[in-house]
């Protein structure tokens, strides 16, 4: 009778499950193998009957396509500028608004709005902030600066976007610091201040040591937002990734490649390209973190 009662439970959820398991196999698992396969050829959704297999060719023309390594290179120090910097912010925010500071449910929400706020409209309140005579042109005029139009500029274009990024996403992982602090116990910080300790010793000895997996998770997911930005880099430089490919971002190139130039097999090998790189690097800053651990 048992074991009928428990064969009827797994069944019942297996059933519970199903949906989700074939939403994820149709819509997410089905579409990322058929990708890898038409990685393998010379592929458009015009004309799909003319399909033709050229195994690694898409994987070979990467290293020499100059729009790829310049998309790999903007993406890469468009992470390295924005991951450190937004952490840094997220973390600092963090420990200001879990205090006992007054209004601190305001300044939480407040930091935590442009989270959510559409990309839509933050973008083009970057466009407009970022324009000749927008606010950012405006504050430098009281230093003497001239007015630059930032985001026509290849050299003030990316950092232009990098600052946005961090403005619109340090409030998220806020939030995940704020998580992780709120889950230290009051008597470790009672037993510092019997020891003496002041605030930067709390801080540099208590709070940031019992907050290293919070960290971990805080770098892989800033890393994986930072390497598929899309949406603001899209909207701002309208699919093109101007002024002359400097804000050009691997996801932009592979949406320019698929559905601006129908070449869906090469789209398709700088995607997998992409998952490689992403992969790489949370299997490096795991064996990293792993050694601090082991340390």
């Amino acid at each position: 009778m048992n074991l009928d009662r428990a064969r009827a439970e797994k069944l019942a959820a297996f059933l519970f499950l199903l949906p989700i398991l074939l939403t994820l196999v149709v819509f997410l698992l089905g579409p990322m193998l058929y990708a890898f396969y038409i990685s393998f050829h010379e592929f458009s959704f015009m004309v799909p009957k003319n399909s033709k297999f050229i195994f690694l060719d898409n994987y070979i023309n990467l290293f020499s396509d100059d729009t790829f390594l310049t998309a790999l290179k903007n993406t890469a120090f468009y992470s390295l500028g924005v991951v450190p910097v937004q952490m840094a912010i997220a973390f600092l925010l963090a420990v200001c608004v879990n205090s006992d500071i007054k209004g601190k449910t305001f300044f939480r929400v407040a930091f935590f709005l442009p989270t959510v706020t559409s990309s839509v409209a933050v973008s083009l309140m970057f466009m407009w902030m970022y324009s000749k005579t927008g606010i950012v042109n405006y504050l430098f005029s009281f230093f003497g600066i001239p007015a630059v139009d930032w985001l026509n500029n290849i050299h003030f274009a990316l950092p232009a976007l990098m600052a946005l990024a961090v403005w619109t996403t340090v409030g998220n992982f806020m939030i995940i610091y704020l998580a992780g602090l709120q889950e230290i116990p009051k008597s470790v910080y009672e037993a510092a201040d019997l020891d003496g300790l002041n605030a930067w010793q709390r801080l540099r000895f208590i709070t940031w040591p019992l907050l290293k997996n919070t960290t971990y998770f805080v770098l892989i997911m800033s890393t994986i937002g930072t390497f598929q930005v899309f949406d603001t880099f899209y909207i701002i430089t309208k699919g093109d990734g101007g002024p002359l490919d400097s804000t050009m971002t691997v996801v932009l190139y592979i949406f320019k490649a698929a559905f601006k130039h129908f070449d869906m097999g090469y789209a398709s090998a700088m995607a997998f390209m992409l998952f490689l790189v992403i992969f790489g690097l949370s299997i490096a800053q795991r064996l990293f973190f792993g050694r601090e651990e082991e340390a």
